[in-house]
Order: structure tokens, then C-alpha cells, then sequence
């Protein structure tokens, strides 16, 4: 079998740690919480965890307006309890990496504190300042995104909230402070980062305004209010005209080079991977980026076959075009996007199409990621009182909606709900007990915990159940990690015009593997043509059928079954 990196044969599990695990009963998840649950990570079959940010902040962007880059949020515990949970992670044989925040820092970061208190102060050139606004940009958060700050009468830019002042990283004191905090962490021993928001860092340097006829507010508006099939293209003609200017400005590849050569520095084949699906990012292969998000796969509001085949021709083309080869990197759902059983459910066969979903991102070539709580089928909560809300992107929106806009209180309570992202991230559904078992019964947890945990939605009632959705997810993990071509193998499409299922070969020289996902109610009677080969061993069903030989000529599979089998 060829050699790979521990990244690209690794199962990811992203940790969002205010919701994952509360170990001292305070109602927010914390380090003590996510050491305790270690072992039941390590028996899922997880190789590495990415957390989201850990660092101290004031939380208006729940973690990503950092006011310390090199120390953990107290309410998470202390930098000797991350260390204890880094060190119990590697003694399971999980890597650990980190969520870096490059394009800005909370406003009320010391670097941003001094820059701000004079024009003539050492770090005054350390963000964006100009007398006026130079133009009409926008924050993709809430509003203007230029904010003035009296203590030096200038404005300063922030493509987030105004509580997150844009890094202004021509300054090489800037990247020299912000490759401090990447080695205090890789001194540490963590192995890698993923890297938030890369496109933002750098803005058109000529500040070029945009062109679209309305607010961010009222887009967000016109997105929601959109019918036609007219209207909906100009919604999305819209955004992009919008925030182009204010992404993927020049200098991004030298600055991930630069990154990439501090990453080197280190043994242990270190990695960065990058929220962007721009294979630009990665460089020729082998000199910026060790990988990006195949976000393409998750724009689509129904997973069908043909979007599956058309996004892998696609992303692999482009991969294989690489001076060295470059690996992908796929995933359905993380902190910021509906839960995939949700998402991509019909309301009438979620529970089949989440079934079918996790074998997709388990058997596609490349790295899979997968999101806490996708693996008992949590669902997004719609929280419709506005005071609940702890995402301040929502909270700003029905102000707006109220406020500026006129409308009703009702409605902008509904629209808030159903935009923020608070509903994908509530907490963790480990008992079927007050909270979920997330916190004690008598404290209030930071977000509502989904009251289907009442329902089996939690992992203690999966645990032992057999045909449960978690026991799903690891005997597919089981197989895929028992089975090389499912880690290491190329990837080949079979029956390209099937509508109704998705078919595919993984192979290596010395194994073949045939994926099929049927992606409808409608029974199949399935024929392969593969030259030398005349039977397929089960490996896994859906169906529960056994591990025995099946004929090519006739390959049978229920109502949206998952079949993988190896071919003889």
C-alpha cells in the first residue's frame, strides 16, 4: 500500500468545545469535559480532533474575536488542562489540531487596544485605518465595515463584526507575532491548524467599492423574500458583487508559504488545512496548504448521484493537475452550516438519507471531517426567542429586522432563528436525562439543548443498540479502516447516468472495492462489467445483509442501501 501522511489516512471529528462536554457542571462545555470523553472518541474510530478556538475572547463571534492568541479561555479551564488533554488525545493515537484566526482579533486584544489609542503608538500600523471610510463595504456580519474609534479619530476595517478589527498583515511585525503564537502552540506539540476565513486576509489594495443597490441588511432581506428563479440568481449575483472586493487580495499565496515554512520547522508532518475550497490554495502541491474543504459537495439543498459524480470529476481533475499530487478533503456539515441529518433530510427518509450521507463521506477519496453529534443524529434547533440567542450575527439581524425594516417581532424572531447558527451548535446529547446530560439538571447550559434527546437522540440509548445510527457510523469506520482501498485507494465512477444511485470502484494494485449508494426508495437490480472480476464480498450493508459472495450480474440493493464490497 503507498505510504500516505497521517492527515490524509486520519477520520477528523471537529469539537465545537462550548458544546461538546461540560466537566465541572457550569453549563459550558470545557477541557475537563472533552479529556472525559476521549475514550469514547477513541472507540468511534477518530483519529484527529479539530477544535474550534479555545483561546481567550469576549465571545461576540463565540471564539472567533480572539483577545489572546497564546493561552485558553478560563470558563474552557487552563493551559494545564489543555495540556493534560493534548497529551491523553496522543496517548490514543489522536492528533489535535487548532483553529487559527489569521484575518483579526478581538477589539479588545492588547494589540488592538494600543493601536487604537493614537496615531503614533508602536502598533498603530498593526490593523486598517483610514480618516474617513474610503468606500461602501460592507461587514458580512452586520452592516458598515468601517467603525470609528475616537481615540485616534480614525476609522478601522472589519470584514466580521466591529468587535473584530482586520489584521492589517503588510506590517511584517504583524506576521512576525502571528508566527510567535503558531510555534507556542506547535512547541506545545499540537499537530496542525486549520485555518479560518484564509480569503479575508488580504482586501483589494486599490479599495474599490462595490456595486450592488442595497445594505447588507437588506440583502440578507431580499434573500429570504426572493421567489423567482430571476430573483433567487440576482440574490446570488448579489452576494458575490459585494464581498469580491473585500476577498483573496494579492499576497495570500507568499503569506501561505511563509506559513507552510513555519509548519516545516516541525517534525511529525504538521498540516494545515484551509476553510476554502480554492484549490489555488494549495500551492503546487506541496508548498502552502496540505489541504482545502471540498465545500462544493455541501451546496446543493438535495445529495443526489449527479452531483456527487459531478463535484468528484471536478475537485479530483483539479487535485491530480497538482505538481504533486494534491489530496482531497471532504465533509458535510461543521459549526457554521445546518446539521447534514437536517440539511439534507426529506422529512419523510432522514434517518436513511443520514445513513447514506456518512457512507458518502466515509468511502469518497480523501480525508473525511465530521461534525460532534453528527454521529447520533443531531438535528438543528430552531430557538425563536430572541434572548436565547447567543450568536450575535442572529441577535443583529432581528434587531435590524425590527428596527430598521419594520418588521414584525414574530417574524423576526422566526428569521433570526432560522439564519443563526446557533441552531447547529447546541449541545452535545450524551444521556437521556435533564440537559441532555450535557449539564446538571439545575443549570441552565449556554445554549438550549434539542429536546429530541428525549427520543434516543443521545448516546447512552444508542450505545447498546445495535442498529442504532452511532453503531452505524463505527462498524463503517471499522471497515474503512480495515479495508485499504477505502484509505489509500484511486477512485472511479461506474453507471455514470444512473440517477437513483451513486456507484464507484476504489482500488489499489491489490484490491478492488465497489461503493453503491442508493439514493432513492426504488428497489435496484444492478449488472457490473468489470473486466476479471465475477463476485463481490460484502463488507458492509446497510441492509444487514451478511458477508457473503454476491454475483456482479446481479447485484440487488433495497431502498436506500448502502452496499460496499470487495470484488474477487
Amino acid at each position: 500500500m503507498t505510504t500516505l501522511k497521517w492527515w490524509q489516512t486520519a477520520l477528523f471529528y471537529q469539537i465545537y468545545p462550548r458544546s461538546f462536554a461540560d466537566g465541572n457542571g457550569d453549563g459550558i462545555g470545557d477541557f475537563k469535559g472533552i479529556t472525559e470523553k476521549l475514550d469514547y472518541l477513541k472507540d468511534l474510530g477518530i483519529d484527529g480532533l479539530w477544535l474550534s478556538p479555545h483561546f481567550p475572547s469576549p465571545n461576540w463571534d463565540c471564539g472567533y474575536d480572539v483577545s489572546d492568541y497564546c493561552d485558553v479561555a478560563p470558563e474552557y479551564g487552563t493551559l494545564d488542562e489543555f495540556k493534560t488533554f493534548l497529551n491523553e488525545a496522543h496517548a490514543r493515537g489522536m492528533k489535535v489540531i487548532l483553529d487559527l484566526v489569521l484575518n483579526h482579533t478581538s477589539d479588545e486584544h492588547a494589540w488592538f487596544l494600543e493601536s487604537k489609542s493614537s496615531r503614533d503608538n508602536p502598533k498603530a500600523d498593526w490593523y486598517v485605518w483610514a480618516d474617513t471610510p474610503p468606500n461602501n463595504w460592507q461587514s458580512c456580519f452586520d452592516g458598515e465595515a468601517w467603525t470609528y474609534a475616537p481615540e485616534r479619530g480614525q476609522y478601522y476595517y472589519h470584514y466580521f463584526m466591529k468587535q473584530q478589527p482586520d489584521l492589517n498583515w503588510r506590517n511584517p511585525e504583524v506576521k512576525q507575532a502571528m508566527w510567535d503564537a503558531v510555534r507556542f502552540w506547535l512547541d506545545m506539540g499540537v499537530d496542525g491548524y486549520r485555518l479560518d476565513a484564509l480569503g479575508t486576509i488580504y482586501e483589494d489594495p486599490a479599495l474599490t467599492p462595490h456595486t450592488v443597490p442595497m445594505t447588507m441588511g437588506e440583502l440578507r432581506r431580499f434573500s429570504e423574500t426572493a421567489q423567482t428563479p430571476e430573483e433567487k440568481a440576482l440574490v446570488d449575483k448579489y452576494w458575490f458583487d459585494m464581498f469580491k472586493n473585500q476577498w483573496g487580495g494579492p499576497g495570500l499565496h507568499d503569506l501561505m508559504k511563509e506559513l507552510r515554512a513555519v509548519i516545516d520547522e516541525y517534525d511529525g508532518d504538521r498540516m494545515l488545512v484551509g476553510e476554502d475550497d480554492n484549490i489555488d490554495y494549495m500551492g503546487d502541491g506541496d508548498d502552502e496548504l496540505h489541504l482545502v474543504f471540498n465545500f462544493p459537495l455541501m451546496r446543493t439543498e438535495k445529495m443526489t448521484p449527479a452531483h456527487i459524480r459531478k463535484n468528484q470529476k471536478e475537485r479530483i481533475a483539479r487535485l491530480d493537475k497538482l505538481p504533486t499530487r494534491g489530496w482531497a478533503c471532504n465533509t458535510l456539515g461543521n459549526h457554521d452550516t445546518s446539521r447534514i441529518y437536517t440539511r439534507y433530510g426529506d422529512g419523510q427518509h432522514d434517518a436513511e438519507l443520514a445513513r447514506l450521507n456518512a457512507a458518502l463521506v466515509l468511502t469518497l477519496r480523501g480525508t473525511p471531517f465530521i461534525y460532534n453529534g453528527e454521529e447520533i443524529g443531531m438535528t438543528d434547533y430552531l430557538i425563536t426567542d430572541p434572548a436565547k440567542l447567543r450568536d450575535t450575527m442572529a441577535t443583529w439581524y432581528y434587531e435590524h429586522l425590527v428596527g430598521e425594516m419594520g418588521v414584525a417581532p414574530a417574524e423576526a424572531a422566526q428569521r433570526a432563528g432560522d439564519m443563526t447558527r446557533d441552531k447547529n451548535r447546541t449541545p452535545m446529547q450524551w444521556g437521556n436525562s435533564a440537559n441532555g446530560g450535557f449539564s446538571p439538571a439545575n443549570v441552565e447550559p449556554w445554549l438550549p439543548v434539542n429536546p429530541n434527546y428525549a427520543g434516543g437522540v443521545n448516546v447512552h440509548d444508542q450505545q447498546d443498540n445495535p442498529d442504532s445510527l452511532l453503531n452505524y457510523y463505527r462498524r463503517l469506520v471499522r471497515v474503512r479502516k480495515q479495508t485499504p482501498a477505502l484509505v489509500v485507494g484511486e477512485y472511479k465512477p461506474l453507471h455514470e447516468k444512473a440517477e437513483d444511485y451513486f456507484a464507484f470502484l476504489r482500488f489499489t494494485e491489490a484490491q478492488s472495492v465497489l461503493v453503491v449508494l442508493n439514493y432513492s426508495a426504488s428497489h435496484q437490480e444492478l449488472k457490473f462489467n468489470l473486466p476479471g472480476k465475477k463476485t463481490a464480498h460484502v463488507l458492509f450493508s446497510s441492509s444487514g445483509r451478511g458477508k457473503k459472495d454476491e454475483p456482479l450480474s446481479k447485484v440487488s440493493l433495497g431502498a436506500f442501501e448502502v452496499l460496499v464490497a470487495e470484488l474477487r
